[in-house]
């Protein structure tokens, strides 16, 4: 059920969710490794509430880029597809599906999470290149976080195929992980009004005016951030939606331990 902007900004503004939660509470979160093993190098499968997202780990060798002859690189692509939402169309990659792959590349990429040297197979030649596929299979609201939980626990879940010379065998699954040396962490946090609220819904993602995703290390260190929404932040905004990041996040965190 779709409601209007006007009735969902009238039950935030009674410092309400239709669902009862508090602003800064997240639905149940699950969190499954290895849902593919025969078919990926890694994947996984992220349940927010209703909202349901897979991510797939494939790789394969290519050239690296001239500027950075001894790193390898990471693709990021988002599907979605009208089975997960009425929202959704078929066809090539909407803005939507787009932004989303850049935040969740941005992420993974700005951290420095991966490191990039160890995907180098033979400096200037050869290099692992890592393409993470995402496809929401039901999107209830929070494709943000739950595309960028899905891609690192698929990270996290794989392990480099076996190299036989310059030959891939994927028939078997080497037993080196993917180089993953920090866990950096995504929250979005929304404003509808003058309220912040994470983990929307999808009402109340229509209803939103603003949203700020923020990536954090277990250092606290913020390593990206992307704004979206047609409404712009003043600077004590944003310190509000980091300072709530940075304790979400916290709580996030364990489902990657």
């Amino acid at each position: 059920m779709i409601v209007s902007k006007e009735y969902m900004e009238s039950i935030i503004d009674q410092n309400k969710r239709i669902d009862g939660r508090k602003f800064d509470e997240y639905r149940k979160i699950e969190v499954e490794y290895g849902i593919s093993p025969k078919s990926a190098e890694g994947s996984a499968r992220v349940k927010i509430g209703d909202t349901e997202v897979l991510a797939g780990i494939k790789m394969e060798l290519g050239t690296p880029f001239s500027d950075k002859p001894d790193e390898g690189s990471i693709m990021v692509n988002v599907e979605l597809i009208p089975m997960a939402s009425s929202l959704f169309e078929s066809g090539p990659p909407s803005i939507n599906a787009i932004e989303l792959a850049r935040v969740t590349d941005r992420g993974i990429r700005e951290s420095k999470a991966l490191d990039f040297k160890k995907l180098c197979v033979r400096e200037g030649e050869k290099v692992w290149l890592v393409f993470i596929d995402i496809y929401p299979i039901n999107a209830d609201g929070n494709l943000f976080d739950a595309c960028y939980m899905a891609a690192l626990a698929a990270i996290k879940d794989a392990n480099f195929p076996v190299l036989e010379g310059d030959k891939i065998n994927y028939k078997e699954k080497g037993k080196e992980k993917l180089p993953l040396t920090k866990m950096p962490i995504s929250c979005t946090v929304w404003m509808i009004g003058e309220k912040f609220l994470v983990d929307p819904t999808q009402e109340e993602e229509l209803a939103s005016d603003a949203r700020l995703s923020i990536v954090i290390l277990e250092n606290g260190k913020i390593c990206a951030m992307q704004k979206g929404g047609s409404m712009a932040l003043r600077a004590e905004e944003i310190f509000k939606m980091i300072d709530i990041a940075e304790e979400k996040t916290k709580e996030i965190r364990r489902y990657f331990k």
